[in-house]
């Protein structure tokens, strides 16, 4: 069993949410799908839970409606294998109403916050070079979607 899972709330859209995010991972589906009861404060047989796992690790979302509102003060970090592959999860997330933040951060539709992150980038961050690194860093605070290529570029090109 899994530790740590997190839990992700929503009002009435955990399932379409959970199914969403599904879509997006490879070796991911929603596992357990728990109705209210009669004793809850929602009608009886709408959803209540669901338990899903994205790329295997899992995840708990919660139909417990009010007035909630993720910051980025947590979010959840897909490390992304190539720039195709940032640019596949940047747009499926952004569809129907997601929005740019900066630096690799987004909200999706149901507003939860994800950091859509190139792995490569943190060779670019990091290293004995101060100078490509401010360079690498500098690029990248200009951006929204993380654009791997001028990171590169940043970091390899010396101010003249």
């Amino acid at each position: 069993m899994q530790k740590i899972v997190t839990n992700l709330w929503y009002d009435t859209e955990a399932e379409q949410a959970a199914e969403f995010y599904c879509s997006l991972f490879e070796d991911s589906k929603v596992t357990n799908v728990v109705p209210y009861t009669e004793a809850g404060p929602r009608e009886a047989g709408t959803t209540m839970l669901v338990d899903f796992e994205l790329n295997g690790q899992k995840f708990t979302a919660i139909n417990g409606g009010g007035d909630y509102h993720y910051t980025h003060a947590m979010s959840l970090l897909v490390n992304c294998d190539s720039q195709a592959e940032v640019d596949r999860l940047w747009t499926a997330l952004l569809a129907d109403g997601g929005h740019e933040i900066e630096c690799g951060w987004l909200n999706d539709k149901y507003g939860v916050p994800w950091q859509i992150w190139p792995s490569e980038a943190d060779q670019l961050l990091t290293g004995s070079d101060p100078a490509a690194i401010n360079r690498a860093v500098a690029a990248m605070l200009g951006m929204k979607k993380i654009d791997l290529q001028a990171m590169r570029d940043a970091y390899n090109t010396p101010a003249t």
